[in-house]
This record gives C-alpha cells, structure tokens and sequence, in this order.
C-alpha cells in the first residue's frame, strides 16, 4: 500500500505546476493532502483523478487551509475535524476508517505569524494529545498524515540552533512531540528506515532554501507500533516542486482490502 503526504499550499496552485500528472503515474493508494486552500465546490474534473475516491473538509475561510484524502479504497466511514472551533472552522482534520487501518491528514497550525497564533497551536497540542492516546486505545492500526508544524530533533532542520526561539522548534513544541513519539507509543515511519541528516520537506521561499537545501523536516506518516514492521521504503519527492512543501511517500506491507 502506497501512501503520500503532501502540503500543497494550494491544490490550484499545485495542479498548474502538475502535480495530479505526477499522481497519475504513482499509482498510490491514499493520498492526503493539506493547506487546500479551496472549497471543493470550486475545483473541475482536473482535480479528481480517475479511480480515487475524494473526500474534502474544507476551511469555512476560502482560500485557506483546509485538507483532503484521495483514496482507491472505499473508506467504511468517515471523520471531519476533532471537535474544537480551530480543528474544525480551519478544516484541519480528516480521517478515512478502513477496517483495520485508519489514516489521517492532518494540518496542525503554525505559530509562526504572531503571539497569538503560537498561543492557539498550544491549545491545539494540548487538545489533540488525549485524542492520539484515545486512539492508542483502540485495536486497529493509524496512519496520520501530514504538515505537523513542528521539526522534532536538530537533525530535523538545517540551522537548529537559530531556530529554538522560533516556532516549529520550541522546547515545548518538541516536547510535546517527544511524548507523542515517547509515552503515547506512535512512530515516526520515515526515521524507521532513514536516519540520515538533511531530509528535509520544507523550505522558505526566502533567499535559496531550496537550492541550498536550507529545509525543515515538519511533514510526517505517524504510526501506531503494529505497522513498524510493515514499512517497505520512505521517500521525500524533490525531483520536481510542486509547493513549498514536498510529497512524502511510504509504502507499507498491508492488505488493500
């Protein structure tokens, strides 16, 4: 089963620089996508690949945020959003039930523009942690996908030590992280196989970042510890660029049932 996560900060923007031709050729089984920023209403036939299934929870704010999971297999059922106001008028969780695997796309948000927003990515991790310790709970296997907003260890992103008072590398970001990836007992797919440094999914649009591979590694497959063992390969696509971000891709040893 072949996954991809991808932030494409905008699905238009995305597609004219062809990124549904790339999928095309894939042959994933689950998409997820975050950063949408479109109403699935507003979006043609160009953007629904034949034999996907599409599922959309879009922001209330047009243009903004917003997630969707492209998927070859019928889902049982499905979840929007995780039950608080930024979750949810953001469009920031979307969840597909298969019946022994659940995956997710995720958009956690970023602190990055003021006070206030780093004030409501706290509220959030403090919201979500007791959802991924519920889920822990639960018989079946998760997969959640996506731009976690957060680099977890130095070897993470390119210039660690200016960036520990910035957003996405806080000492209390990163902590939380470790109890994610600690205590609550999820793993991170693609350090399972790749331990090298500069694997990286995003860079800035300021200065070369992404000729000089200044990135951070924010975007992330967690997995619950049954699907340790089913990892096949990992990949950070960057042969072309279709965003800010690049797709990551796993495959896993699982049943498409």
């Amino acid at each position: 089963m072949r996954i991809i996560s991808f932030n494409a900060n905008g699905i238009r923007s995305a597609t004219r620089k062809g990124f549904f031709d790339w999928v095309k050729l894939q042959k994933a089984d689950v998409i997820c996508l975050q950063e949408t920023k479109a109403q699935k209403y507003q979006l043609d036939a160009s953007f629904f690949p034949e034999g996907y299934q599409a599922y959309f929870f879009d922001a209330e704010k047009k243009g903004y945020s917003g997630v969707a999971i492209y998927t070859r297999i019928k889902p049982e059922s499905v979840i929007m959003g995780l039950g608080w106001e930024c979750a949810d008028k953001e469009g920031r969780y979307l969840q597909l039930n298969f019946p022994e695997l659940s995956v997710a796309s995720l958009y956690m948000p970023s602190g990055s523009s003021g006070e206030g927003r780093q004030q409501l990515k706290f509220q959030f991790l403090n919201n979500y942690l007791p959802i991924l310790k519920k889920q822990r709970q639960q018989k079946h296997n998760f997969i959640i996908c996506g731009d976690w907003n957060i680099a977890h260890k130095p070897i993470d992103l390119k210039n660690w030590r200016s960036n520990q008072k910035n957003s996405g590398f806080l000492p209390e970001e990163r902590a939380w992280l470790d109890q994610v990836l600690g205590p609550v007992g999820y793993v991170d797919a693609f350090r399972e196989v790749n331990q090298q440094a500069e694997q990286y999914t995003w860079w800035s649009n300021r200065g070369r970042a992404w000729d000089n591979n200044v990135g951070w590694r924010i975007d992330y497959q967690m997995i619950t510890p049954g699907l340790r063992n089913k990892i096949k390969s990992v990949e950070i696509y960057k042969d072309q660029r279709f965003s800010d971000h690049a797709p990551l891709i796993t495959d896993y040893h699982l049943n498409k049932t």
